[in-house]
């Protein structure tokens, strides 16, 4: 690595002696930085990443995320929520509708396939009699 560069690996140690051992091994190597820990509470979400700076002025680690000071006031964010309402507004026609047969043979026509011509009928319920 070149003067004054930053490289962080991301890894799951099985237990505390392997973290000792990867910083213990990178400080010997002569990479200054450290271990930023995103939702260290969690089990599930736990992610570890080893931040290392060759050479150069030391550099300050980043702050991992979850990791800030809960005040007693719950902070809510809705960006949950407004994922989904994106992903909802994305999303491909339900299967079996007319809009997915219509897509489906825009689709086969494209890849050069005989499909059948679109009618009035496309995409109807059949009566309960068939």
């Amino acid at each position: 690595m070149s003067r004054g560069a930053r490289a962080v690996f991301q890894f799951y140690p099985e237990n505390s002696s392997q973290v000792e051992l990867i910083t213990a091994q990178s400080m010997r190597a002569g990479f200054s930085g450290g271990l930023v820990v995103d939702f260290p509470n969690s089990t599930k979400a736990k992610k570890i990443f080893l931040c290392l700076f060759s050479g150069g002025t030391s550099q300050q680690l980043p702050k991992g995320v979850g990791t800030e000071n809960r005040q007693k006031q719950i902070q809510y964010s809705d960006s949950r929520r407004t994922e989904r309402n994106k992903q909802t507004k994305q999303r491909k026609p339900l299967k079996k509708s007319k809009e997915w047969i219509v897509d489906k043979k825009e689709r086969r026509k494209r890849q050069g396939r005989e499909v059948r011509p679109d009618s009035k009928y496309t995409g109807r319920k059949r009566k309960t009699k068939f």
